[in-house]
Parts: C-alpha cells; sequence; structure tokens
C-alpha cells in the first residue's frame, strides 16, 4: 500500500493529467514563464525540475527519459549545436538546425543550471482571474 503519498490530481483522470502537465511543462520550456491557475503552477513545479535535472546530466538515456515527460515540438528558431546561439533566421554561413524543446532543454537550459543544486522554478502569485476568480499565479524559470 502507499501510504500518505500525495500527488496533484487536478480533478482529472490520470491520462489527461498526465497530458495537461506534459504540455503546460513544454510551454514552460519555449516560453520561459507561464500563467496558470495556482494549483496547476504547484503541481507543474516538481514535474518542471525534474525534466530540468535530467537535462542536467546530459547523456542519451536522460534525453530518452525527458522525451517521456515533455512534448518535442519545433520553437520556430534555429540554433548551432556546436555553440548553442539562437538565431531567428537561418544563416547562410553556419550550419544551423531547427530549435525543439528538446535541444533547448538540453543544449540551453540543461547548461543554465549546471551549477545550481536545485529551484529551477518559482512561482507569484497573481490577482484572481476576473471571470470565475480562480487564483492565477506565474511559474517562471529561475
Amino acid at each position: 500500500m502507499r501510504h500518505q503519498v500525495r500527488k496533484h490530481k487536478l480533478g482529472k483522470a490520470q491520462d489527461q493529467r498526465k497530458a495537461l502537465l506534459r504540455s503546460l511543462a513544454t510551454e514552460l520550456f519555449v516560453h520561459g514563464e507561464i500563467t496558470t491557475t495556482l494549483t496547476r503552477a504547484k503541481a507543474l513545479k516538481p514535474y518542471a525540475e525534474k525534466v530540468i535535472s535530467l537535462a542536467k546530466k546530459g547523456d542519451l538515456n536522460s534525453i530518452r527519459l525527458a522525451s517521456k515527460y515533455i512534448y518535442n515540438k519545433e520553437t520556430g528558431k534555429y540554433m548551432d549545436m556546436a555553440s548553442g546561439e539562437i538565431f531567428e533566421a537561418p544563416q547562410k554561413d553556419k550550419k544551423l538546425t531547427a530549435q525543439t524543446v528538446l535541444r533547448k532543454l538540453f543544449v540551453v537550459i540543461g547548461k543554465q543550471y549546471s551549477d545550481r543544486n536545485g529551484g529551477y522554478t518559482r512561482i507569484y502569485q497573481l490577482p484572481p482571474r476576473r471571470g470565475d476568480a480562480a487564483e492565477m499565479a506565474l511559474i517562471q524559470l529561475v
């Protein structure tokens, strides 16, 4: 039995909850910050920090494990894999690849937090949403 094991259930079935957290984490890594409800932000925080810890390792197994936790969509930018530079449009003199969320996670974000031991995200509370007065929050990468 799994006594006292707590999890944010978010009022959803397991498959819906996993898909929601996966899409929220993907958008967090693409944009650097997202606005969502406070409950979803609190559920996303340990989920995203787990993925960033995988990105810090940087090996092939970590890439495969991280692909289970986020969607690997293209961000619309291009990156130089050797230096990690990001460009808005393809350059003629450089060999660039399309930037995906996984590439950004392992090349940019993983190196950014290589010397940090945890606490990769922060949550700010915002005023309630106008339509239904839900508690809102801003979750961002530190």
